[in-house]
C-alpha cells in the first residue's frame, strides 16, 4: 500500500504536525533540556510522516520544519529562556539540516508502508540525528555538563560530546519507534474508514 497512492486528506496530515508539535511543547515544558527524557517526544516521527505522507515534496519538509521551529520558539522563549541564543539555541541549524535527512528517509525508505520499513526508518532517522545534531553541539561551544566549560576543539572532545549524548539518542529512538506506530498506525486507520464511508 503506497502512502502517495491513497491522495491523503491535507487537513489530517497537518493535524497530525499540530499534535506532534503540542506534545512536543508539553513534554518540554516540564522537563529541563538537560534530561534525557526530554528527548521523547514525536518530532522525529513528525519528520518521518511527513516524508512518507505528503505527495509534494516541498511539502513533506516545510510542514515538519515549521512544526518544529515553531515548538522550539515556544520552549526556549517561554519555558527554557536560559538556554535560548536569540530565538532559538546553540547548534540548532545542525539539528534542522538532522530533520531534513531525516524527511528525506521517509521518503526514500517508506514509500510502502510496513511495520519493517518504518522501524528501519526510525533507528536510520536516530541514527543520522544523533550523528549531526551532537556534531553541530560540539561545533557551536556548547557546554561539557560534566565539567561545566565548552568541549575540547579536538577528537576527544567530539567523541565525548557523543558519548554524553548516548542517552539522549535512546529516548530520541524510542520515541520515534513509539510515535511511528501511532502516527503511521492512526493515519491507515483513518484512510481505512475514510475510504469505507465513500
Amino acid at each position: 500500500m503506497s502512502l502517495k497512492n491513497l491522495n491523503p486528506r491535507f487537513g489530517i496530515l497537518l493535524l497530525f504536525m499540530l499534535v506532534a508539535g503540542i506534545i512536543r511543547v508539553v513534554l518540554g515544558a516540564d522537563q529541563s533540556t538537560l534530561q534525557p527524557i526530554a528527548m521523547f517526544t514525536p518530532v522525529g516521527a513528525m519528520a518521518l510522516f511527513g516524508g512518507a505522507s505528503f505527495s509534494e515534496k516541498w511539502k513533506s519538509y516545510a510542514f515538519p520544519l515549521l512544526t518544529l521551529f515553531l515548538s522550539d520558539v515556544i520552549l526556549m522563549q517561554v519555558f527554557h529562556r536560559e538556554y535560548a541564543q536569540g530565538l532559538l539555541y546553540k547548534g540548532w541549524a545542525a539539528n534542522y539540516i538532522s530533520f531534513v535527512f531525516i524527511v528525506l528517509i521517509g521518503q526514500l525508505v517508506i514509500r510502502k508502508m510496513s511495520v519493517g520499513r518504518i522501524a528501519v526508518a526510525a533507528v536510520a532517522g536516530a541514527l543520522v540525528h544523533f550523528l549531526i545534531s551532537n556534531f553541530g553541539v560540539w561545533v557551536s561551544g556548547s557546554t561539557d555538563i560534566t565539567t561545566g566549560l565548552p568541549f575540547t576543539r579536538d577528537m576527544a572532545g567530539l567523541t565525548k560530546c557523543y558519548i554524553l549524548a548516548i542517552p539522549f539518542m535512546k529516548y530520541f529512538l524510542v520515541g520515534t519507534l513509539v510515535y511511528s506506530a501511532i502516527f503511521f498506525g492512526g493515519y491507515a486507520l483513518v484512510q481505512r474508514k475514510l475510504r469505507l464511508a465513500h
